[in-house]
């Protein structure tokens, strides 16, 4: 798999935004290097005129181009064209090394098929055995432990709602929600201990849908368009699956209480609609917001201002994603049409939906609002999850960033009225909700408290939101086999019954290198310990010099705080129950040494 190409596809998307005959270059020049001395505020400035005239040639360089791949609008003019082919460059830069990784691991998997290693992949125990002394470049320490081992368990398949993949799902809440599809009080008696209506009415019903996805235009492959209920366990406290329906054809209802096979494929077929939502939803939620966010900012803050030094760190390669999408994702032929069960066009037009119909809002969004909106965090309806691993983790990393951005706001403003002063940051959110278009972005901003909240969120999207559900997170569990191929290989059964083949649903040998290959593209082992990690997301000397002591000093805490939270997590393992944060694998995708600072892909 060649990405190089790809690349210049990029280019040549890329050169269509800017002026009729202008050349594009690339960048070189590292981020955050400039000829500022001082970082300051517009009303502190030694030279307003000069300030004001930079500001105003960058507005004219940097203008808004229609969407490359979907979602909000893409930078165009002269510089704005520039820089996104510099963000593409240097996320090839990463790149590069990457591809050379994957090609080893598939070349490897290849020669072991040969061999006969796989058993031609015959039964789905055989998919197992894909990671035996495979694919060790890209997944130094191979699949998260028990993932492989525990499978077949009803516990990790509901805990991944709560870890690798928690924005689907939501608490069903009494005299606002329905039930939406019935289980019989029978099976609803066996598998949870209470009949449906109770579980509802006790706030102990949730719910995750992805029944949207059953008109999508579809490849030669398969995929359902399931929804699913779960519940909360009265005796136990465990959070656990108790139906789920398949969406198509006569919408066949599965439950624990169907045959060991039957349940499996429902699980597998559940997890195929998952992976996509979560993908589509990723771009949406985070690279796009991240993008239309950083691009208002550029066209309202001072290269001199605090705050566009801040959000020009984190939003690093922000630019890349979108001609990267379009180009590899959704072009004809590219890697949704070779792995998925819906096309590359339906991708793009499924995540553009996401972000315009509110998975792109920008204040609906911030982490704890969002949850709580969902029921998952303080719900004043029914019992509070046992363990919630995600926001565990999540919040962790979220309040330490708070801290430094509650330090870092406090040092330049001292009080409301600094904030209102500050002309670059009422442009701002003029411009956000006027000529971008973003969605939900404040309409003010007039208090420490929302400029802390935007920036706080800002890091959280391009961090804790992001690799939750991507970057290593893909290989190592959400894109593992034989539990969560992106598609069916066989079409969806119209009844249940009949001891299915499973293997059969699952991708042949060739479809599993194109498939983690894919995900191998996307995981950044060589960026584990080194200053692109999440630890240094505010390390940045250069930076820190032009800043005031207040603000290193917080850099210097939230380091360190990141590397005592990197210790517990890593030395992470099972309890006597078999457990790791009441799940039967072990989740360590935000560890901070080891996830980056920023949103790479």
């Amino acid at each position: 798999m060649h990405v190089s190409q790809p690349l210049a596809s990029a280019l040549a998307l890329l050169s269509v935004q800017s002026a009729a005959g202008a050349a594009i270059t690339i960048d070189k020049v590292r981020r955050n290097e400039s000829t500022v001395a001082r970082y300051s505020l517009p009303q502190d400035s030694s030279d307003p005129a000069a300030r004001s005239a930079q500001l105003d040639a960058t507005r004219a360089g940097y203008e808004y181009g229609p969407p490359v791949a979907g979602g909000p609008y893409y930078p165009s003019g002269k510089l704005g064209t520039v820089k996104g082919a510099a963000d593409l460059a240097s996320l090839q830069a990463d790149l590069t090394p990457q591809e050379a990784l994957v090609g080893k691991d598939a070349a490897a998997a290849t020669a072991a098929e040969a061999a006969g290693k796989f058993n031609n992949l015959q039964t789905v125990e055989d998919y197992e055995l894909l990671y035996d002394g495979q694919w060790t470049n890209t997944l130094p320490k191979g699949p998260v432990p028990g993932v492989l081992t525990n499978y077949t368990q009803d516990l990790l398949f509901s805990m991944e709602r709560l870890s690798t993949s928690p924005y689907a799902l939501r608490r069903l809440i009494p005299g606002t929600d329905w039930v939406p599809f019935w289980v019989n009080d029978s099976v609803t008696l066996k598998v949870s201990g209470s009949p449906l209506w109770a579980l509802f009415l006790e706030g102990r019903l949730f719910y995750a849908d992805h029944s949207d996805q059953a008109s999508l235009p579809r490849t030669e492959r398969f995929a359902a368009a399931c929804d699913a209920l779960f519940f909360i366990d009265k005796a136990s406290g465990d959070f656990l699956p108790l139906a789920i329906r398949t969406g198509v054809g006569q919408s066949t209802i599965y439950t624990p209480e169907d045959d060991a096979a039957d349940w499996l494929l429902a699980k597998i077929m559940y997890n195929a609609n998952d992976f996509w939502f979560a993908q589509w939803n990723h771009l949406a939620a985070t690279h796009q917001v991240l993008q239309i966010t950083w691009l208002a900012a550029i066209r309202s803050l001072s290269v001199e201002h605090p705050v566009y030094a801040l959000l020009d760190r984190l939003a690093f390669q922000a630019f890349a994603i979108q001609p990267l999408a379009a180009s590899i994702l959704f072009e004809p032929g590219g890697a949704v049409d070779q792995v998925f069960g819906f096309t590359g066009a339906a991708a793009q037009e499924y995540a553009t939906g996401l972000y315009n119909g509110g998975h792109g809002a920008f204040q609906a969004n911030y982490f704890k609002t969002d949850l709580q909106e969902r029921g998952l965090i303080n719900s004043k309806s029914g019992p509070a999850l046992t363990h919630f691993p995600f926001y565990e983790d999540a919040s962790v990393i979220y309040d330490a960033i708070r801290t430094f951005m509650t330090s870092f706001v406090g040092s330049y403003y001292a009080s409301d009225a600094d904030v209102k002063a500050d002309v670059e940051l009422q442009a701002w959110a003029k411009e956000a909700n006027g000529p971008a278009k973003a969605h939900d972005f404040p309409s003010t901003i007039s208090t420490r408290e929302t400029i802390i909240d935007i920036l706080t969120h800002v890091a959280h999207l391009g961090s804790t939101a992001h690799h939750a559900v991507n970057t290593n997170e893909l290989l190592s569990v959400s894109s593992t086999l034989p539990f969560h191929p992106p598609a069916l290989y066989s079409p969806v059964p119209a009844t249940k019954g009949g001891n299915p083949d499973v293997a059969g649903f699952l991708p042949p040998f060739s479809q599993v290198v194109t498939q983690l290959s894919f995900a191998g593209l996307f995981a950044r082992p060589l960026l584990e310990n080194t200053n692109r990690s999440l630890t240094h997301m505010f390390d940045d000397p250069e930076m820190l010099s032009k800043m005031n002591p207040q603000t290193e000093e917080a850099a210097a805490e939230f380091k360190g705080a990141m590397e005592a939270f990197s210790d517990r997590v890593a030395a992470r393992g099972f309890d006597a129950q078999g457990l790791s944060q009441g799940m039967p694998f072990v989740w360590q995708a935000l560890d901070p040494r080891v996830a980056p600072y920023s949103i790479t892909v």
